[in-house]
């Protein structure tokens, strides 16, 4: 028996769209002698469809795309969609063959932590489902049904030789690792082999890897698709294993976390339809990181930087800015703001008379930045691509309505140091990032002779502090009795805490840890708890 795990990018409510690639896929799986077609979880929808699973006419519009997914000869089709009887509603798997369907298999598991909600929408369902496929009987688990003992217990017991498994598992850092894991771990425990298909794509703040796998009822990884890209990976099942098949590499730490960036930022302008992107270039490293990766994501035609410089700006900050986008060939503008600064000083100096300069001032020359930018976002219909990373998302240091104004925060759940090591990565086959931005001290240049040390811990100390709080839920003297000063712990926490309010008015961004500020991040911005 050949399987074809159909590892693809779907599009969130275009179910025309996705039954047409599924169809495509059938095809081409046909042609390569399978037997079955495997789609990821919810393939007819996309994933999560959230607050779409709340619309009666969005299962009608799913039940068309089955119906003509029915009309399909020549290949059994297991296809995720969502379901709906009654009241209830199911995430659920149909197994299809000549105009017949064999069988739903509704998901058994529901996550209901990190970035999954389904319990919000989902009735867990309470049977397995095994179907016979050229005389083999074949089980249907759905993504977290595998993480757990029971339901692949249960299709075993219920006469299963091997188990399909549909996911949309979202990317995180070492996330493939996991799952092989997983994988493995239910091999053992019910001695069957397992042949995995992730979803691949960028959906708002969740990047979805594809990393397609199979295993042998030994729990040995067979056959391995690529990350990041569509793919048709084919596993042959011979006397009751899976055998050995392509086994394709996969990009080591950086890399992956690299091309879970390029991928989110573009899936989100492709598949929301913007012509391009806009990014203010600063001369520091988290801009030009951020420009590096929308070039990759989206080829340097589609990118235009603008360099806004102030009085405070250092002269080789336009110089590098100049220099990586002659590196690069993107559109590129200077835009003078001080003459704008000293018109809205000149327009507040009755409101502001007597009162000392701070941080007001700081936030004003951001304010004009952001202003400058959304109106050029007007005018061209681009998208403003924000530049903060997470240490300075943890902390406040960033300012609304002006470096966090935009519509796509690529850096969002990426620390600074990891902005380093990417960065240097990056230049690894040749400088694309000046030198000289990844080695001077950072700075927001708002200030004279101002560096981000000035007001923020080392960012070694900084991100690890985070991690360990946000990421890893330990608590302030958890940390301290790691080592950690207790005056930098409670600074970083205090920062935190009191700056919950910038997070929520953050653009989406995308996610590549286990724990970002988004979906899996919900903190009440008034609250006492100390």
């Amino acid at each position: 028996m050949r399987i074809a795990l159909a590892q693809f990018n779907p599009i969130v409510g275009d179910i025309a769209g996705n039954t047409d690639k599924i169809l495509a896929l059938a095809q081409q799986a046909i042609a390569q002698g399978a037997d079955m077609l495997v789609t990821p979880e919810l393939a007819l929808t996309g994933y999560p469809p959230e607050d779409l699973l709340l619309r009666d006419h969005f299962y009608r519009e799913c039940a068309k795309g089955l119906g003509r997914l029915m009309d399909l000869d020549g290949i059994t089709l297991v296809v995720g969609h969502p379901f709906k009887q009654g009241n209830e509603r199911f995430n659920a798997a149909t197994v299809l063959r000549d105009g017949n369907r064999l069988g739903t298999y509704c998901k058994m598991q529901l996550p209901n932590d990190e970035v999954f909600d389904e319990c919000r929408y989902f009735t867990p369902g309470a049977a397995p489902l095994v179907f016979e496929q050229n005389g083999v009987k074949v089980g249907v688990l759905i993504c977290e049904d595998v993480w757990q003992v029971e339901p692949a217990a249960e299709a075993a017991d219920a006469g299963a030789e091997v188990l399909v498994v549909l996911n949309a598992s979202p990317f995180h850092r070492n996330k493939l690792a996991v799952r092989h894991d997983v994988a493995r771990y239910r091999s053992e425990e019910t001695g069957l082999a397992i042949a995995y298909v992730n979803m691949v794509g960028g959906q708002d703040e969740l990047v979805f890897d594809g990393a397609s796998f199979a295993v042998d009822k030994h729990g040995r990884v067979v056959a391995q698709s690529p990350a990041y890209v569509d793919d048709l990976l084919l596993v042959d099942m011979v006397e009751g294993d899976i055998r050995p098949g392509a086994m394709a590499p996969q990009p080591d730490a950086l890399e992956s976390v690299y091309q879970a960036l390029v991928l989110g930022v573009r899936d989100y302008i492709g598949k929301n339809r913007f012509p391009g992107v806009l990014l203010g270039l600063s001369g520091g490293i988290d801009s030009a990181l951020t420009m590096a990766i929308a070039c990759d994501a989206l080829g340097a035609d589609k990118v235009h930087a603008v360099m806004m410089p102030s009085r405070y700006t250092a002269d080789i900050s336009v110089s590098d800015s100049r220099q990586m986008v002659q590196l690069l060939g993107v559109q590129y503008d200077e835009i003078e703001i001080w003459p704008m600064y000293q018109s809205f000083m000149n327009g507040l100096a009755p409101a502001f008379a007597g009162l000392a300069e701070d941080t007001t001032e700081e936030n004003l020359q951001a304010r004009i930045r952001g202003t400058l930018l959304m109106a050029l976002s007007n005018k061209t219909g681009k998208l403003v691509l924000t530049t903060g990373n997470k240490s300075e998302m943890t902390t406040g240091y960033c300012t609304l309505y002006g470096d966090m104004a935009g519509g796509f925060a690529v850096l969002k759940d990426v620390a600074k140091t990891l902005v380093y090591q990417l960065s240097t990565w990056r230049n690894r086959d040749g400088e694309v990032i000046p030198e000289r931005i990844i080695t001077r001290p950072p700075s927001a240049e708002l200030r004279p002779d101002q560096i981000d040390q000035d007001s923020l811990p080392p960012y070694e100390v900084l991100d690890a502090i985070m991690v360990r709080y946000m990421e890893d839920n330990r608590s302030a003297e958890e940390i301290v009795a790691e080592g950690y000063a207790r005056a930098d712990v409670e600074r970083v926490v205090r920062l935190l805490k009191i700056n919950e309010y910038k997070r929520r008015q953050a653009p989406v961004g995308p996610r590549v840890t286990h724990r970002g500020f988004g979906k899996d991040w919900r903190y009440p911005i008034t609250n006492r708890f100390s």
